[in-house]
């Protein structure tokens, strides 16, 4: 088995359960160090009471086999950010790769509706606008607060990748919130790759498919799923062994279109393709 990342240090941010924590495993598996960081952790109160962890997922990088740390941080917050980037730099003297994960739009979701009684895809003229505030507070916010706080260290050595896990928005999600959310993510890995690049710094989006996360799990959709969190993982850690890296700077990439590329597979040694949403016409 080879390894990649060894030697890497890696740092997953909203990596307690879903995407962020297949991402955290397929760093893993190249042989990462990566700390992971959320605020679900079992020394406090997950958040919406479910069972995943921080410290699940930190074991579960070691058992795939690279080495897990973890770090309760709160992405929302500035101070709690800088905060777990000066204890990640001071413990490890860098940062390699940096992802945010961070996504709080489906807390409270039920599968059918959102706190404010609104099911998804909703006409937003029918809908208050307040959730929308929601949208870009647990997902766009977190990633710019994340990318501020490991830009500085990445600039000075002149190396380093920033990934936001987003959604491709080629075409309409369904539902304006959603959508508008992506949107902005997408906008900010644009935004960031434009300034980070000169210094040889690479920012980019991620989308996964429809991923059989433990939300989708417990709502029933799991037929309806078309790739594991995993996938993205291991198209996030073919990306972060990519010496030529930088030359996707900018780009939204999906995990359908790097297998492909890079050769990898799902847990079940499948290969998705691109995921595409289709629309009733």
């Amino acid at each position: 088995m080879t390894l990649p990342l060894r030697g890497k240090i890696c740092l997953v941010a909203g990596a307690s359960r879903g995407v962020g924590r297949g991402i955290a495993r397929g760093l893993g598996e190249a042989g990462a160090t990566v700390i992971v960081t959320a605020r679900s952790s079992e020394t406090g109160r997950p958040t919406e009471t479910r069972p995943e962890t921080i410290e699940d997922t930190a074991r579960a990088v070691d058992a795939a086999g690279g080495e897990g740390h973890h770090y309760l941080c709160d992405h929302s917050s500035e101070r709690q950010v800088d905060e777990l980037v000066h204890w990640v730099l001071r413990r490890f003297g860098r940062i390699d790769v940096a992802v945010s994960s961070v996504w709080g739009g489906n807390e409270g979701y039920d599968g059918e509706r959102y706190p404010d009684g609104a099911s998804w895809g909703t006409p937003f003229w029918r809908r208050s606008a307040e959730p929308f505030a929601g949208f870009l507070g647990s997902g766009p916010y977190p990633g710019l607060l994340l990318a501020r706080a490991v830009a500085p260290a990445m600039v000075s050595a002149r190396r380093g990748l920033i990934a936001f896990v987003s959604f491709g928005t080629e075409d309409y999600l369904g539902d304006l919130y959603y959508d508008l959310a992506k949107s902005v993510t997408n906008r900010l890995a644009f935004a960031c790759a434009a300034e980070l690049a000169p210094h040889k710094v690479c920012a980019l989006g991620l989308s996964p498919g429809f991923v059989a996360t433990e939300r989708v799990q417990d709502s029933g959709q799991s037929e309806m799923a078309t790739e594991t969190p995993l996938y993205a993982g291991r198209a996030l850690a073919a990306l972060a062994a990519d010496p030529e890296v930088l030359e996707h700077s900018g780009q939204v990439l999906h995990a359908g279109d790097l297998a492909q590329v890079y050769g990898f597979t799902d847990a079940d040694g499948s290969r998705p393709e691109r995921f595409r949403i289709v629309r009733d016409t």
